[in-house]
């Protein structure tokens, strides 16, 4: 993917902080929403109606990122990623077969639900059965009525990975890249957290790439002395001389969020069976097991 892949975190993370949420209803984003109209009286034939066809068809579609490691990716024709073993984990739960339309990231999380779940695109193609990787926000959510999101399954937060050698005692802060050179995917909440701290005194030590795949290999290669993004992504990409921490980040709006599934709001059946499939997982440990397998730490969701 040669576009820069940062709109796939600010798609899902910057629309609750800036994108999506202005300085007048930055406390509660519904505040000057209008709600839509909603179907009434909605038969038994229609409530559920997906998951009769799913069972009957005997696959679902998951949506998911589109070359978005650790996450979601192809490799050498096959699915790799945690996101994908998640929905593997919820079809089999269902007692149906995964399939899976990878697909690019929008602008921001409105359009991206509004193209592969309720909607589906100008250009056409079919909507998925369930979305991947989408965050929840009880505030934000009255703002895509289409939309159910459940299957809360994992948390993540934003970390400062580091060359262990350069900072053998003090662990690098956000105040140390006004001299020291630091990675970011480009566009991600990270490049626009520093890139706007101190009056911009960091501008020119902060380096984009269009991927944290990218930055964090700059760090692997002592480009950089530090990297900044999401933990599961710095752990995935780090190595033996590489080390990882979560300082206090202030004025950081969203440092840690809570991920989760989206599905059509008509089809509640649905939703329920992949909120329980997801709730069996994280009771038993498989979830946290797909993070070990992938190198990472699992951070149990707010459910």
């Amino acid at each position: 993917m040669q576009r820069t892949r940062a709109l796939s975190l600010p798609a899902l993370v910057l629309s609750l902080v800036v994108g999506g949420v202005t300085a007048a209803h930055a406390e509660d984003p519904c505040a000057d929403y209008v709600p839509q109209e909603k179907p009434q009286n909605a038969s038994r034939d229609i409530v559920g109606l997906d998951l009769d066809q799913i069972m009957d068809q005997g696959s679902m579609l998951f949506a998911v990122y589109e070359d978005y490691p650790p996450y979601s990716w192809m490799e050498n024709g096959q699915p790799k990623g945690v996101d994908i073993e998640i929905a593997k984990l919820i079809a089999e739960y269902i007692g149906v077969e995964p399939k899976f339309n990878f697909v690019m990231s929008g602008e921001n999380l409105e359009a991206d639900l509004r193209v592969n779940i309720w909607k589906g695109s100008n250009l056409g193609g079919r909507i998925a059965n369930v979305m991947m990787r989408i965050p929840y926000d009880s505030k934000f959510k009255c703002r895509v009525e289409q939309v159910t999101f459940s299957g809360q399954y994992a948390a993540e937060s934003i970390a400062i990975a580091y060359d262990k050698a350069s900072y053998p005692e003090d662990l690098p802060v956000p105040a140390y890249f006004r001299f020291d050179k630091v990675s970011v995917e480009n566009d991600s909440i990270s490049d626009f957290y520093l890139g706007g701290m101190a009056g911009g005194q960091m501008m020119t030590n902060i380096v984009r790439f269009p991927t944290m795949e990218g930055a964090m290999e700059a760090l692997a290669n002592q480009e950089v002395k530090a990297a900044m993004g999401p933990m599961g992504q710095l752990e995935y990409g780090a190595t033996e001389t590489i080390g990882i921490h979560q300082p206090s980040l202030a004025g950081f709006a969203v440092s840690k969020w809570t991920l989760g599934t989206a599905v059509h709001f008509s089809y509640k059946a649905l939703s329920y069976m992949v909120d329980d499939a997801i709730a069996a997982a994280l009771a038993d440990g498989r979830i946290a097991q797909i993070y070990a397998d992938y190198g990472m730490t699992h951070q149990p969701p707010v459910r």
